[in-house]
């Protein structure tokens, strides 16, 4: 940071400016700048000014157009969601940041959260990229005071709450203007490394000698079931078998640890097929496997956009393979990939598993921001804001973590039992 950067105190001091994973940002404006606020209640009409402006805007590839129609189409649509996109654009017409929101239904109340909040892995806005040297943060709070209240004098679009969650400290070269909101600590952060220009120094420097000859140790027992190959999913059919593959080795993984599904819910599956193998959004997904034999041992889809690969969705084979690392062989391909194809950071997106810790050098802070606009979102609100802090020491804190895990892992065979006594009553018609 330049010394003429003002750093705004958070009121959660988790919050705090983390100056190791801070790119050379502008200084933010103290001169207002006019913004004309339009609203467009659903995507039509916007596809060639979002893409336009995502071309040259600071933005995550969560909040490109393509992939949030696709959520739109797989799990919006079928869920009831309201988009709302808010698009501001200066005195001379220029846009100057636009919104991707939504208005869903939860809890018994209508909650105004980001388009595809829950499936993304980060939620942000779209930034001209001279938004801070133009626009100060009393100007974009006042435009977001706006904005809320143009939507409640609307009645197909009024909220009752607000909960907006996984916002990155940063968009591109500049803070997030939601963090002069008063956020909380998001209960996961994200991780990423800095790549270089050469894949055996990388390697070198991130993981000791030891760790080296025991990875070329567990390399050579996957040999022994046959020949060992990095695969890029070009063409679409082997992309979507590849991230079917990916979901059932997912699923067999969430069953013996007791966590629910994600590709269960509604649309989700659907989602990430699409995803990995339409071809008007291949440009976004990045497919692979290590194939061991006739095996599929691992398989990944990663999004790549601008100068990062984000690791998203990853799977390992189990069994005999599942001993020797085929998972964590497949990760080194992919840092790898990213380090031959030009890419200067690997993302490894939302989460604090140790494997993202070991290979990464800087820290996202993910932060959240709720807030009650009704009676009617005033338990929803409440209960979102005492669910996050337990979230957050849970996964903040070792021994509960474990403990978690632990009852988590003993409850699978039950639930398993249970489901599989539901599912064998509803085929033969009988209660369970």
């Amino acid at each position: 940071m330049t010394s003429a950067t003002p750093l705004r105190a958070l009121h959660d001091a988790n919050l705090a400016f983390d100056a190791s994973a801070a790119p050379e940002a502008p200084a933010r404006s103290n001169a207002p700048a006019a913004l004309q606020l339009s609203l467009h209640a659903g995507l039509d009409g916007l596809a060639a000014h979002w893409r336009a402006f995502e071309q040259i805007a600071d933005c995550l590839p969560f909040q490109t157009f393509d992939w949030l129609q696709t959520w739109h189409r797989h799990i919006g649509q079928r869920e009831a969601a309201q988009p709302v996109i808010a698009v501001a654009s200066f005195a001379g017409g220029a846009t100057a940041f636009l919104l991707p929101l939504a208005i869903e239904r939860k809890w018994g109340g209508r909650r105004l959260c980001w388009l595809g909040q829950d499936l993304n892995d980060y939620n942000a806005p779209l930034l001209a990229r001279d938004f801070s040297p133009r626009v100060p943060a009393q100007q974009f709070l006042s435009t977001w005071n706006e904005l809320r209240a143009r939507l409640q004098d609307d009645p197909v679009l009024r909220y009752d709450w607000i909960e907006m969650e996984k916002m990155p400290q940063w968009i591109g070269g500049q803070l997030n203007p939601f963090f002069d909101l008063a956020l909380s600590t998001n209960p996961s952060g994200a991780h990423f490394t800095r790549l270089g220009d050469d894949w055996k120094k990388f390697y070198a420097a991130k993981r000791s000698s030891s760790t080296r000859r025991r990875d070329r140790t567990k390399r050579k027992h996957l040999a022994k079931f046959g020949g060992i190959e990095f695969l890029t999913c070009a063409e679409a059919d082997d992309a979507r078998r590849t991230v079917e593959t990916l979901m059932a080795q997912k699923h067999r993984l969430f069953v013996h640890k007791g966590i629910p599904d994600l590709f269960a819910r509604p649309g989700w599956r659907e989602f990430f097929l699409d995803i990995g193998a339409n071809p008007v959004t291949r440009h976004l997904v990045h497919v692979s496997r290590v194939q061991i034999g006739a095996n599929c041992a691992a398989a990944n889809l990663g999004v790549v956009f601008r100068d990062s690969y984000y690791h998203v969705l990853a799977s390992y084979a189990d069994g005999q393979l599942a001993h020797y690392g085929p998972g964590a062989l497949h990760l080194r391909e992919l840092l790898a990939y990213a380090i031959e194809h030009g890419f200067r950071r690997f993302d490894f997106t939302i989460g604090d598993e140790s494997y993202k810790l070991e290979w990464s050098d800087a820290h996202i802070k993910l932060g959240d921001y709720a807030a009650a606009a009704t009676w009617r979102g005033g338990p929803a609100c409440a209960l979102s804001a005492l669910r996050r802090p337990i979230k957050r020491f849970i996964k903040q804190t070792p021994w509960a973590w474990r403990a978690v895990c632990r009852l988590r892992s003993c409850l699978a065979p039950v639930l398993r039992r249970a489901g599989s006594r539901t599912a064998a009553a509803q085929r033969s018609g009988t209660s369970p």
